[in-house]
């Protein structure tokens, strides 16, 4: 059951204690009564544990994401946040009351035009007449749905749906907002209208839990994510962090299945990089440094033209692929990022060993130590990634004129101070 925060966790908006949520699912349902009575109730039945023992905090003012696999208990625990749902053991405490976006337009009536389902769903949301008649104008314009706005719901698309659906829900400033991933229904401008609004309501305080399988949108929107896996909690932690963590175990068992749906003999993996991350159809097996004659040197100099071979193994023929390199310090702070697909390329890797080189003609980078990142991507998935395992040493052949990671290209620069003109004396005419 939802119950206030107590006073001594005001720094909270929301915990999560020890909840655990079973459902009693029935193999043979009898939905009428006269099945039930013909055929009385049906005896076989197995308990199904979406929530197993979560637990977890959520400060005031912070968004929270819940990332997982499908069937994981992410929006389940989101309905027992927003009190739809009652959890089976556990407590959960909320500072006030929640506003929550689990299915956009539940609850409108499609006989009703656009405009009266506003009222309709206020109401349903708890809001008041005056709230609903202050926020009606917002409302209008922030659905953008033109004139359809008098026209019964019925006749709507489902992105129209959805417009309504998020203003009505947003309309009054709420203080915890819940939000399962229902935005991705509507249109890539209105997708980015919810996404700045959600910004703002984080910029005033609004504390927000959001469910998404978008990591990038989870790393970018979250100050903290739970990664929750067959309903139980994996890790909590910087949103950062908890991503890695969640695409790594799922690309490990996507490798493991692919494995052992296809039969292949895997190939012997090389140190040090078996531990790469990435689904492992292909791996990235060394990188030599070339000078301009292609003799390899053991170290970088400045100054000088540079290839940098990449060789890779795979596992089987693939097509499209994309090599992304990563240039960042000890801090982990990138200084350069190239990628073959901007540069317009993309690769075919044949089964077996072959190697990419990416040359250039100045090394840029002053004198010092760089880690290098490598990537194998296609569309999204990750076959290979050697996340800084690769140790760059630059060296100078003369002394160094300026400070900084890397040399800009020449700038030029005025030949005589200027000055500002004059400002006139308009008492004096002058």
């Amino acid at each position: 059951m939802t119950t206030p925060v107590s006073s001594a966790d005001d720094d909270y908006a929301i915990e999560v204690r020890n909840v655990s949520k079973h459902f009693t699912l029935h193999a043979d349902r009898r939905d009428s009564l006269k099945e039930r009575f013909v055929r009385g109730r049906s005896k076989d039945t197995h308990v199904f544990r979406a929530l197993n023992d979560v637990s977890f905090k959520v400060r005031r003012g912070t968004t929270f994401g819940l990332v997982g696999h499908n069937g994981s208990g992410k929006s389940t625990m989101l309905k027992i946040l927003a009190g739809v749902y009652r959890p089976t053991r556990g407590e959960v405490m909320v500072a006030s009351k929640v506003d929550a976006l689990l299915e956009v337009g539940a609850g409108f009536h499609g006989e009703l035009t656009g405009r009266e389902n506003i009222y309709l769903n206020g109401a349903i949301l708890g809001r008041s007449r005056k709230q609903i008649d202050e926020s009606l104008d917002w409302i209008i314009d922030f659905a953008d749905i033109g004139d359809f706005i008098d026209e019964p719901v019925k006749v709507y698309s489902s992105g129209m749906t959805v417009r309504l659906g998020f203003a009505t829900a947003v309309a009054i400033k709420p203080e915890i907002l819940i939000v399962d991933e229902i935005i991705a229904v509507g249109d890539e401008e209105f997708q980015r209208k919810c996404f700045d609004l959600m910004r703002q309501l984080r910029d005033r305080g609004t504390t927000i839990v959001l469910v998404t399988h978008s990591l990038s949108l989870a790393t970018e929107m979250c100050d903290e994510v739970a990664w929750l896996d067959h309903g139980k909690v994996q890790m909590i932690g910087n949103a950062d962090e908890v991503v890695s963590s969640y695409l790594t175990a799922v690309n490990e068992r996507e490798a493991r299945k692919r494995s052992a749906e296809q039969g292949e003999e895997e190939f012997p993996e090389d140190e040090p990089y078996k531990q790469n991350q990435g689904n492992g159809d292909c791996r990235m097996t060394g990188v030599d440094f070339l000078d301009e004659n292609g003799a390899e040197v053991p170290f970088i100099t400045y100054g000088k033209p540079l290839t940098l071979r990449v060789h890779v193994r795979a596992k089987k023929d693939l097509h499209d692929v994309e090599l992304g390199l990563g240039f960042a310090t000890d801090g982990g702070v990138t200084v350069a990022g190239p990628n073959s697909r901007a540069a317009g390329t993309l690769y075919t890797l044949r089964r077996g060993d072959s190697y990419i080189d990416y040359s250039i003609d100045q090394v840029v980078f002053q004198p010092g130590r760089l880690w290098l990142t490598t990537c194998f991507v296609r569309d999204g998935q990750i076959y290979d990634l050697s996340d800084r395992r690769t140790e760059m040493i630059i060296r100078a052949d003369r002394m160094m004129d300026e400070p900084g990671l890397v040399t800009l290209a020449p700038g030029r620069w005025s030949r005589r101070p200027g000055h500002p003109e004059p400002e006139k004396d308009h008492e004096n005419g002058i």
